[in-house]
């Protein structure tokens, strides 16, 4: 009929899910842009010094960008495999976040919290980096959900990081992403350096409606914040109705006069407090009265040889990585052959080591050698019994 509505336009007109036409969420505003900024810098910040704790070099994060993109965005910007890291928060805020970083600096993050200078970035990356860049991020996203938390006055918690290798190419043709990444979604682009060893492009990505519940939260707290301060300026500029009004003194409460009466001059030998006169070690009246002087000594520090770290520290730091797997491997011994030697090998074939006989072998962790053993038999299979540990 003529002037009626059907039930697609209603739904349309209040904006209610189901409306016709499925369109997608729409892209944040200017002011949406620039509060999701402000939170991802405060929050970058706390994070840089989290990192900068656990491998023990400068870390510089610039002031991120905000911008909207899609996946083909995200392989354009990352040639190789990369490692994403998931992070989803599970009190305070409901949805997650993809941690996009380069395969070196997941190398280089995870050999120098394993005490390495960051250079030994030729082995292939397995678990042990990946277990390890799990939990600097644990690190890194826990100290932003403490800040975001402060900016939002809640509690805010996050899941353990999840990391995964991805082939950007192989899952743009038909591989497993994140549901949001099919779409367009809010990308979050910033240089992070770790001292001379990284400088590249890291990226944080958001699904839209995280986005905006989290400026939804700002935006309240900001309004509470407001009101609580306008009942604060009332209650200042109306002193009289906030303070109940003291009676005043009557003729027999006055205060006693005092004995010395102005213009009286000083007696010789009375005491002076501030460059003030007393009367009888008490301050004269209208005078501040002033404190009792205190024994002032400097204070003693505990000297450090260059370079220390306190224990407490060493504890502290290799705590957060006791469930990092490492590889143990036990040498026999070594030696070189030509390569016409080698292609002479058959069974049989007896290969002369540089080990003599009864000598202890050495255990490596990671190729770092670190001890000596000898071979022992534990039901049916070898074991090394540890004789001395390298320092």
């Amino acid at each position: 009929m003529d002037g009626m509505l059907s039930q697609e336009e209603i739904n349309a007109l209040l904006n209610e899910p189901g409306a016709s036409g499925g369109a997608d969420e729409q892209p944040l505003s200017d002011v949406e842009k620039d509060a999701i900024g402000e939170v991802a810098n405060i929050s970058m910040g706390t994070a840089a010094t989290a990192l900068f704790s656990l491998v023990n070099k400068k870390v510089d994060i610039s002031t991120p960008v905000v911008t909207f993109a899609t996946w083909e965005d995200i392989v354009a910007a990352y040639e190789r495999p990369c490692v994403f890291i998931r992070i989803a928060y599970t009190v305070g805020l409901d949805g997650s976040n993809v941690l996009v970083l380069k395969e070196h600096d997941v190398k280089v993050i995870t050999d120098l919290m394993m005490g390495g200078d960051g250079t030994n970035v030729d082995m292939e990356l397995g678990e042990m980096h990946l277990s390890a860049i799990c939990e600097a991020m644990n690190q890194m996203m826990g100290s932003a959900a403490t800040s975001l938390s402060s900016m939002l006055d809640k509690m805010i918690d996050i899941s353990p990081p999840e990391a995964d290798v991805v082939d950007l190419a192989e899952t743009m043709d038909g591989g497993e992403i994140d549901s949001f990444l099919a779409g367009q979604f809010v990308m979050i682009s910033f240089r992070m350096e770790i001292g001379d060893l990284v400088n590249s492009k890291i990226m944080q990505l958001y699904p839209f409606s995280f986005a905006k519940e989290m400026c939804s939260s700002i935006t309240k707290n900001m309004e509470i914040g407001a009101e609580t301060a306008d009942a604060t300026v009332n209650e200042q500029s109306n002193p009289a109705a906030a303070a109940p009004q003291q009676p005043m003194a009557g003729p027999e409460q006055a205060q006693p006069v005092m004995p010395q009466q102005m213009g009286q001059p000083m007696m010789a030998g009375q005491p002076m407090m501030g460059g003030q006169p007393m009367m009888g070690g008490q301050p004269m009246m209208g005078q501040p009265m002033m404190s009792q002087p205190v024994n002032v000594q400097p204070a003693q520090f505990q000297a450090f040889s260059p370079g220390a770290i306190s224990p407490a520290l060493q504890s502290e730091n290799i705590d957060l990585i006791m469930d990092v797997p490492l590889d143990v491997t036990v040498e026999l011994g070594r030696t070189s052959k030509s390569i016409q030697e080698i292609l002479d090998f058959a069974p049989g074939s007896i290969i002369e080591l540089n080990k003599i006989a009864g000598e202890p072998i050495d255990v490596l962790v990671n190729g770092k050698y670190v001890a000596k053993g000898e071979v022992v038999v534990i039901e049916e299979n070898f074991g090394i019994r540890i004789t001395e540990i390298i320092k």
